[in-house]
């Protein structure tokens, strides 16, 4: 069993980075702001990695910072029942529908704080929904989101 799910969560990783890969090259419209030298990218310190628990109260559309393509965030509930604002990634590369993640999911979230805007939001690196289903966005040791990495970059990550 152990074994199946972990070739749910590497088809997934797959399948999100070959979505994502599409959009790789430096410049393309709907990447833009959310390279990896970016200033929105710089924003992710692993000094403030944290993780947490909560529930998904909406699936939203964010701009973070402006002029950047819109990306994918969610609102989620934690256990205080404070709402966080959890910053995915691009549209072009984020699919949340992939893992079927909606409204009333319980979900574990890594990755770090930052502020932004004048608010405290959470730029996940990892959501997990359960056992053997999980979104990956970046890599944790180090925050490198993984729509910025190059395709030699990918397919190590894919090893």
């Amino acid at each position: 069993m152990k074994r199946l799910g972990k070739l749910i969560v590497l088809a997934l990783f797959v399948f999100l980075v070959g979505q994502g890969g599409l959009g790789l090259a430096a410049g393309t419209p709907d990447l833009a702001g959310w390279g990896k030298e970016g200033e929105y990218n710089k924003l992710y310190q692993t000094s403030e990695f944290d993780e947490f628990k909560g529930n998904v109260e909406e699936v939203v559309e964010i701009t973070p910072l402006p002029g950047m393509a819109p990306g994918i965030g969610l609102k989620v509930k934690d256990q205080d029942k404070d709402m966080v604002t959890v910053h995915l990634g691009p549209k072009s590369f984020v699919k949340v529908d992939s893992i079927g993640l909606k409204k009333g999911d319980r979900v574990k979230v890594k990755g770090a704080w930052a502020q932004i805007g004048g608010k405290e939001v959470f730029m996940a690196s990892k959501v997990k929904k359960s056992e053997n289903v999980e979104l990956k966005v970046r890599r944790t040791k180090d925050g490198m989101p993984y729509w910025a990495l190059t395709p030699e970059e990918l397919a190590k990550e894919k090893e």
